[in-house]
């Protein structure tokens, strides 16, 4: 469980490593140049400090502020005995940057402002004393690479901030689209148990044989509703597995569909043009979930009604059609502007399609889906 991490810090460590190993064959081979430039003979002294810079560079992400102070005495000693200005100063630069990438903006700027003090002193008090002037070269080596830092550091966060910002906002759209599942599944089936308990409890004194027949079709439609909605909600209890028997929901279910709508009471149609395909998952589901509502709001709202589903396949698109001969023109007001209605636009228009849904003359009501047959991005 724990290896990605001890991974990741062997890594950190190995690269702070192969930087500090450059330093130091930079500074090794680097000092007697500079010198050599300057006219300023390096003396013996100067190596150790060039290295004790370098090599505590390979700490610099374990210890920042630790790597900061080691390499700024190192530094201020070279530079206070005089040797030549060269690459120990990349030591310097290194360590402040990592501070400032790395540490809080308060903390960094402590520990830059130390550094600078302490690299100053050369300018004053050494060797290489240039008084005021010798300030702002020196200061370059301190406020260059903390700028950096500092411009790395919140650059990051802004990008962990984002990255969080679109993880939550994926977990929300999810939340959304299992509550609408659950809506389709839940609401589809309780209004079908609904209507066919309604028909046995109106049969049972008089014609029990018919009602057992009612009370045999709402333990299918419940026991088909709650294997529909664990399939649903496997998404958010990840740790256990849907039945991997059960049919995602599509078109390809409209024949189950259609029979427990006619148990329910509400003889239902459904007539296919073009040639049956398997469709994008997104798309299938979006158009099953169609009908699904709509022949629940006939089954709610609609009163004595037939209904018709037709599902047309082009080489572009899928069009599902419900209509019913229900109470079209008085459509009571949940009809015309419920959730399921402002359900099914949201999941259609998401899929770069478009919905309608209205009354339908000379009577009854007509949903109607046109869906582009290409995955979303």
């Amino acid at each position: 469980m724990h290896l990605a991490p001890d991974r990741d810090a062997w890594r950190r460590l190995v690269a702070d490593g192969l930087v500090a190993a450059v330093l130091l064959a930079i500074g090794l081979v680097g000092t007697a140049a500079a010198g050599a430039v300057q006219g300023v003979d390096p003396g013996p002294a100067a190596y150790p400090l060039v290295v004790v810079a370098a090599v505590a560079v390979a700490g610099r992400r374990r210890r920042p502020l630790t790597t900061l102070a080691v390499v700024t005495a190192a530094t201020t000693v070279y530079l206070v005995l005089g040797y030549p200005y060269g690459p120990v100063l990349l030591s310097l630069f290194v360590a402040v940057y990592t501070v400032a990438a790395h540490r809080a903006t308060r903390t960094a700027a402590v520990a830059g402002g130390a550094a600078l003090l302490a690299l100053l002193a050369h300018a004053l008090v050494g060797a290489h004393r240039a008084g005021p002037l010798g300030v702002m070269p020196a200061a370059a080596w301190v406020v260059v690479p903390f700028a950096v830092g500092v411009t790395v550091r919140l650059s990051r966060e802004a990008t962990a901030r984002a990255r969080g910002d679109e993880a939550r906002r994926l977990a929300d759209a999810e939340r959304l689209r299992v509550a609408r599942e659950v809506h389709d599944v839940v609401g589809h089936g309780l209004a079908a148990i609904h209507l066919q308990a309604e028909i046995a409890l109106h049969l049972l004194g008089r014609r029990p044989e018919q009602a057992e027949a009612a009370l045999t079709a709402i333990s299918r439609t419940s026991k088909e509703a709650l294997d529909e909605l664990r399939v649903t909600l496997t998404v958010v209890r990840r740790e256990e597995s849907a039945d991997p028997r059960a049919p995602a929901p599509g078109l390809g279910q409209l024949p189950q569909l259609r029979d427990r709508l006619a148990g329910a009471g509400v003889p239902v149609t459904v007539e296919v043009s073009g040639t049956p395909r398997p469709l994008p998952v997104a798309v299938d589901l979006a158009a099953y979930r169609v009908v699904q509502e709509a022949l629940t709001n006939v089954l709610r709202h609609a009163g004595p009604a037939t209904a018709a589903v037709r599902v047309g396949y082009a080489s572009d698109e899928v069009t599902v059609e419900v209509t019913d001969t229900g109470r079209g023109g008085t459509t009571p007001p949940e009809r015309s502007g419920g959730f399921g209605l402002a359900g099914m636009r949201e999941r259609v228009t998401a899929l770069g399609g478009t919905f309608s849904a209205g009354p339908a003359p000379p009577g009854g009501f007509r949903v109607h889906a046109r869906l582009p047959l290409r995955e979303v991005a």
